[in-house]
């Protein structure tokens, strides 16, 4: 595929409504949406569902107070077999998607067609702090793809039946995707006070006349989310977009706007990495590929990155030394 050139830096907004407790992020991304489809050819559908999904990753890692990785991991019984998304606390992000061998896609292919086409699907969040403590295990929410009424049609759905039910956070995304753009926004009703709407900042009552007005400044909100065309996430920037959607709250100044952030494209992965990989599958099997193939390859699916390991290196990887010091070099390296 070819790469355009950026025409903006790839951002996302935060913003607060001053008069309630709603919240807001519009995110735009083009350099680090090109970086995966500079790496990847994706039929229609499956472009578009993995750029959303990135766009919606984004929007929901700016929200958290840690510092690690979301991971979005959609696991398909359909002909995508599997998507994800990884986005760091800096919003450094990578994605990638496997397909069915020899699937067929229609481009107008549903979501449910798509990923659960049986009913088997399966969508995890998983939370996975940095530091985490000794035997510490990462959280993982697991995403319905559906609800009581059938499939649901969309990631943007998906996620928002997620947010309510786990977290009792009323929540409204609007996402897109297509071969040059990844955007989204996202707007949240939030708690007035530890964890219930029924009292305000200094843990007194909310008077009823506060909560209306909780309530009218999001059903207003979201009213002008719904105004928010596809082709205008994808067009214009997320500065143009908060003043086309909320300019009555910015010119009376009760709408905070918070510092840009930067998405952009990393992966994480590493010779040290992969060397740890092949330790934890055993002296045994590890001797049996070289048997079989003379050297181990492993290829990163996120970037491209190829690690190459010949008979010496694998010899290494179980030397009581390298295990000491973790893996060292001789590195066979492929971009």
């Amino acid at each position: 595929m070819t790469q355009t050139t950026p025409t903006t830096p790839d951002t996302l907004q935060k913003f607060l409504f001053d008069a309630a407790p709603v919240r807001g992020e519009l995110v735009r991304m083009e350099a680090t949406w090109q970086e995966v489809l500079g790496r990847h050819s994706y039929p229609t559908p499956v472009r578009r569902l993995l750029g959303e999904m990135m766009a919606a990753a984004a929007l929901l890692s700016a929200n958290l107070k840690f510092n690690g990785a979301l991971v979005m991991q959609l696991h398909g019984d359909g002909p995508v077999r599997m998507l994800v998304v990884e986005c760091l606390s800096d919003l450094s992000m990578r994605a990638t998607a496997k397909l069915a061998e020899g699937a067929e896609i229609a481009d107008d292919a549903t979501l449910a067609e798509l990923v659960h086409a049986h009913g088997h699907g399966r969508f995890a969040i998983t939370l996975d702090p940095k530091d985490k403590l000794p035997g510490q295990q990462p959280y993982q929410g697991i995403v319905p793809l559906a609800d009581e009424h059938g499939p649901l049609p969309s990631i943007s759905a998906v996620l928002e039946h997620y947010m309510k039910a786990s977290e009792q956070l009323d929540t409204r995304l609007w996402l897109a995707a297509d071969d040059r753009v990844a955007a989204g926004m996202l707007l949240q009703k939030l708690p007035s006070y530890g964890g219930t709407a029924d009292v305000g900042e200094t843990g007194a009552p909310l008077a009823s006349h506060a909560k209306a007005q909780d309530l009218d400044t999001w059903d207003r909100a979201v009213q002008l989310g719904t105004t928010l065309k596809a082709e205008e996430l994808l067009a214009e920037s997320p500065e143009t977009l908060l003043r086309r959607l909320f300019w009555e709250d910015l010119q009376d100044a009760g709408l905070r706007v918070f510092e840009p952030m930067t998405p952009h494209f990393h992966c994480s992965c590493s010779r040290p990495k992969v060397a740890g990989m092949l330790q934890s599958l055993g002296r045994e099997e590890i001797e049996g590929i070289i048997a079989e193939r003379g050297n181990v390859e492993i290829h990163c699916d996120f970037c491209g990155q190829r690690y190459e390991f010949d008979p010496v290196d694998c010899a290494q990887l179980f030397s009581a030394t390298h295990i000491a010091t973790g893996a060292g070099a001789g590195a066979h390296q492929h971009h």
